[in-house]
């Protein structure tokens, strides 16, 4: 049974925008700090940001903060990442995770793609 399932994924341009969603089972939202990674083609898996179970956030690098924004709704048992100004080298799959990641609870991820 899935515990970690992430949908929102998509095609868009150049400075576009998605939000991505992630579904986790109740006791691991509960107990965990939950963080997004993603991976590109060729290139190995990535954190990309984080959020504690008191809602405080990190980011991996001034490449994504300040456009990427992490989130999560402990009554929908869904952490979120809301993406905007896309550019190219943001296509990957992305997973979200516990952090540090647990290798049970990797998922399909869901697949974003930036392109003109």
């Amino acid at each position: 049974q899935a515990q970690l399932v992430e949908s929102g994924g998509g095609s868009v341009q150049p400075g576009g925008s998605l939000r991505l969603s992630c579904v986790v089972s109740g006791s691991i939202l509960s107990s965990n700090t939950m963080g997004w990674y993603r991976q590109a083609p060729g290139k190995q898996r990535e954190w990309v940001a984080l959020i504690t179970r008191g809602g405080r956030v990190n980011y991996a690098d001034s490449a994504v903060e300040g456009r990427f924004t992490i989130s999560r709704d402990n009554a929908k048992n869904t952490v979120f990442l809301q993406m905007t100004s896309l550019k190219p080298e943001d296509t990957a799959i992305y997973y979200c995770n516990t952090v540090p990641f647990s290798r049970a609870y990797w998922g399909q991820g869901t697949q974003v793609t930036v392109s003109s």
